[in-house]
């Protein structure tokens, strides 16, 4: 996707866990700047992490300055009013969709803008 976009910095917005300190390192070694959130446990124990909040304020406030165009990987419509004010101030690039079937019906508005990652799914095994 960095061909398509022209992506100089990539987020990874992630609920941080001490035993995935292994994987975090390799993220690192990709490129990706993490950002971390304390997670908390679910009542069955399996961690909770939720990033929206973070994304959202690093994308319109703490970084907002920083970039000329975000692309938003996420087919979630909680971002829908991120997408709007990006939009609104010319500063979307693109939203990447990862998956067909968990987009919100929120993001049709946004149609030209949207990338399903299945659609170059071949095209990233090809680079990888």
């Amino acid at each position: 996707m960095a061909d398509k976009f022209r992506v100089s910095k990539a987020y990874l917005f992630i609920g941080y866990i001490k035993e995935n300190e292994r994987m975090y390192r390799q993220l690192r070694s990709f490129g990706y700047e993490l950002v971390f959130k304390p997670t908390t446990k679910d009542g069955f124990g399996k961690p909770k992490g939720n990033i929206d909040a973070e994304l959202v304020l690093h994308s319109a406030a703490i970084e907002y300055k920083n970039y000329e165009k975000a692309v938003i990987v996420s087919g979630d419509g909680d971002f829908y009013c991120l997408h709007n004010f990006l939009l609104s101030n010319n500063k979307l690039a693109g939203i990447v969709i990862p998956n067909r079937l968990s987009e919100s019906s929120l993001l049709k508005k946004f149609h030209k803008h949207k990338t399903f990652l299945i659609r170059d799914r071949d095209k990233l095994k090809r680079e990888a």
